[in-house]
């Protein structure tokens, strides 16, 4: 049978449904919450008093033993004497002792005292740490600059590896190189031999870049540093599904797309460059470029000045009406194509200040007009042909701009290559 006598006598301060109706229960309730509180309190007190007690009397006890051992027979009796005392003291607080585990075995179970916690557990949230801030673009660079100078020997040797063993056992020895800022070196490199047209090695570098760029994820997604990656991404690799080599390989792909694409502009932008720089040298005093003005003349002017004749550009200019012969003049003289006393300035080796008279055109001739462009022209020089050729030649600059884009560097491929044998 089971002994429920235990549940009999429970004091709970809230259990009483009913009261009377001049009593406010809510503060009923806490009252005798209060009153068994400081009934707790007291008792603790009073437990912690009376072990106190009875610690002391045996440390007493213990100390008094140890001196009857070595006192002589004269001081025993006295030792006696007190043995006897601290016995009656024992007695009277071991009276006491029981009296008080009585009234603890008898005071009724509360909310407190009906269970003991079977066990603690704490939990210390801890702080997360902050997130390492960005790095500045001035600081990046300086980091990625000191990054090459050290270890690009090693970087291209790296990059002509084929074989993922010999990949993985390089970079478990310098796994240093595992980082942003090799990766970073590997892309741009790649991008440098597709300009040089050296498209074999490029592809060989990409597998390279995708390799390290594989390592840096995964460190990502473990939060771990990436030197310490090498070895649990090539053990994926090598054991690696059909997908996992597919996905590989299709990342090659797009990375090798987007080398080529970037090769492309990089063309395109030296192209524009050198365009650019030719055409600011060929800028005439007015600012204007020789080559568009020739592209705008009519055909009869074009071919005077290609053929430099100084008497069929005077009979052209007459037979045009004024306001674009003077229009056609102003623009040959800001392109540079026409000097205005250009002979006269060579032959006197002093430059005159030019005055330009407007002329009217005189009663019963049509061509008059005409005539005062010619007369301006007639003063002129022979710098109209060397624009000529110009126009002439201005596809050459493409080719060398693009030969210039290349940013060759024959060390780097030199040591690229010793790297792979």
């Amino acid at each position: 049978m089971v002994d429920y006598s235990k549940w009999n006598h429970i004091e709970v301060s809230d259990d009483e449904d009913d009261t009377h109706p001049n009593i406010d229960t809510p503060s009923l309730f806490r009252w005798r919450h209060q009153a068994r509180v400081d009934r707790m309190d007291k008792q603790e007190t009073e437990r912690a008093t009376m072990d106190a007690k009875l610690a002391k009397n045996r440390e007493q006890m213990q100390k008094l033993d140890k001196e009857m051992a070595s006192a002589g027979d004269g001081k025993k009796k006295e030792l006696k004497a007190k043995k006897v005392a601290l016995k009656k003291e024992k007695e009277s607080l071991e009276g006491e002792d029981s009296k008080l585990k009585k009234d603890e075995r008898l005071t009724p179970w509360n909310v407190d005292t009906l269970s003991q916690p079977g066990f603690e557990k704490s939990v210390i949230n801890k702080t997360p740490e902050p997130a390492p801030q960005p790095e500045s673009e001035d600081a990046w660079v300086d980091g990625y600059s000191n990054f090459v100078k050290k270890n690009m020997k090693e970087m291209k040797q790296f990059a002509m590896f084929s074989r993922h063993e010999d990949s993985e056992r390089f970079l478990k020895d310098h796994n240093y190189l595992v980082c942003d800022h090799g990766a970073n070196f590997l892309s741009i490199w790649c991008v440098d031999l597709c300009v040089e047209e050296k498209r074999s090695l490029m592809e060989r570098v990409s597998r390279q870049v995708i390799v390290l760029q594989y390592i840096l994820q995964l460190a990502k997604s473990l939060n771990a540093d990436p030197r310490g990656c090498t070895g649990p991404f090539y053990s994926k690799f090598k054991v690696a599904d059909k997908e996992y080599q597919a996905a590989y390989e299709d990342e090659v792909r797009s990375f090798i797309e987007r080398v080529e694409g970037r090769a492309q502009a990089r063309l395109e932008a030296a192209v524009k460059e050198h365009e650019e720089e030719e055409r600011q040298k060929r800028l005439g005093p007015g600012g204007l470029d020789p080559v568009d003005v020739f592209e705008t003349l009519p055909a009869v002017l074009q071919k005077c000045f290609e053929e430099k004749d100084i008497a069929g550009l005077q009979v052209a200019m007459s037979s045009l009406p004024k306001e674009e012969a003077a229009h056609h003049l102003k623009r040959c003289i800001d392109s540079g194509m026409w000097v205005p006393g250009g002979g006269d300035a060579a032959e006197g080796g002093e430059e005159e200040e030019e005055t330009y008279d407007e002329v009217g055109p005189a009663e019963g001739d049509e061509n008059q007009d005409g005539a005062s462009a010619a007369a301006a022209v007639s003063d002129g020089n022979e710098g109209g042909a060397a624009a000529a050729e110009a126009a002439g030649n201005s596809e050459e600059g493409t080719s060398a701009a693009a030969e210039a884009a290349g940013n060759s560097e024959e060390a780097a491929a030199t040591a690229a290559t010793e790297a792979s044998s």
